[in-house]
């Protein structure tokens, strides 16, 4: 009878009951209910993702792609009609690195770039800190600063080619009126031409540099000026202890968008002087732009965009790493 009453326990031991296993099965359906909502969720994922993997592959990674190749080829007019477009390596570069064009290019690319930059963001942060202020009219007047940003660049440079035309220019004029002068070459002189072009790239700059410059002051809790004021903080420490610190991230951001925005510029000049007078607006971007579609080297053309490319990157990079910094702050 012992016995009996052993195996019954055993069995009792090694069977497990019926509820278990039906839980033990509710449990796998549950996990792979689980999962199979995961795998939908991960293709739905991918699908809104694919449009734009596709679009940044088709419009930018095969013209990236395609310009890297075409640097490294003698690909000129007739390539296009002969399909044969030579392998030549690095001579491209070579060519075009060791070319005294380039240098002047470059160091040309370097001065117009700067000094936009700086009267940009000059002007910029000191438009902003006006417009800080409340005053009659001041909604009406910030509408008016956007202008120069509203129109294309290709407007704005032809009407300043005729602005700053020697002869018939109206900045000539008023200085013949004023016996201030008999007419500068603004355009025409090659020592007067860069300093033109970049005033005219100032000038199309300050209300963007004004608008982010703007916004971040907004952002400056006012009641750490009224400490600072308590404090025995005139207007210059104010700025200095308060207004500069808290809105350094967003000058990072304004400045490094004006390089990558200003390095790769073409419309202006082009209209303006078209890289002259004897090259003296000669930048990377314009003889880019003279060597692919004015002496249809497209080959040496590609050289010089893919430098552009590898400097933008180089502060793209850095902008995204101050952009960081700015919403971490």
């Amino acid at each position: 009878m012992s016995t009996v009453r052993e195996d019954s326990a055993d069995a009792a031991e090694t069977t497990p009951p019926v509820g278990a296993e039906q839980q033990d099965e509710d449990v796998h359906n549950r996990d792979r209910t689980v999962a199979r909502a995961r795998v939908r969720e991960s293709i739905a994922h991918w699908m809104f993702v694919l449009p734009a993997a596709a679009y940044l592959l088709l419009f930018f990674g095969y013209p990236l792609v395609k310009n890297v190749v075409m640097s490294l080829q003698q690909y000129t007019t007739t390539t296009f009609y002969t399909g044969a477009a030579p392998f030549v390596g690095l001579q491209n570069y070579s060519e075009i690195l060791s070319s005294d064009l380039f240098s002047e290019a470059a160091l040309t690319t370097v001065l117009f770039t700067a000094g936009s930059i700086v009267g940009q963001f000059a002007f910029g942060l000191a438009f902003a800190l006006f417009f800080q202020r409340r005053f009659p009219l001041g909604g009406i007047l910030r509408s008016l600063l956007l202008l120069p940003w509203l129109l294309p660049l290709v407007v704005s440079g032809a009407t300043w080619r005729w602005m700053l035309d020697t002869d018939s220019g109206v900045v000539n004029d008023v200085l013949r009126n004023l016996h201030l002068s008999s007419g500068v070459p603004w355009l025409t002189g090659t020592s007067q031409a860069l300093v033109s072009v970049t005033l005219i790239n100032i000038w199309v700059g300050i209300p963007f540099n004004t608008t982010i410059l703007y916004g971040g002051l907004q952002e400056i809790p006012t009641h750490l000026y009224e400490a600072a004021k308590l404090d025995g903080a005139g207007p210059l420490a104010s700025f200095r202890h308060v207004t500069w610190p808290l809105l350094r991230p967003v000058v990072g951001v304004v400045l490094v968008l004006g390089v990558v925005y200003t390095v790769k510029l073409l419309d202006i000049i082009l209209v303006v002087t078209g890289g002259g007078p004897a090259n003296a607006t000669q930048t990377i971007a314009t003889h880019s732009y003279d060597l692919a579609f004015q002496q249809f080297d497209f080959g040496r053309g590609a050289v010089m965009g893919n430098i552009l490319i590898v400097i933008s990157l180089v502060f793209a990079i850095v902008y995204l790493r101050a952009n960081r910094r700015a919403r971490n702050s």
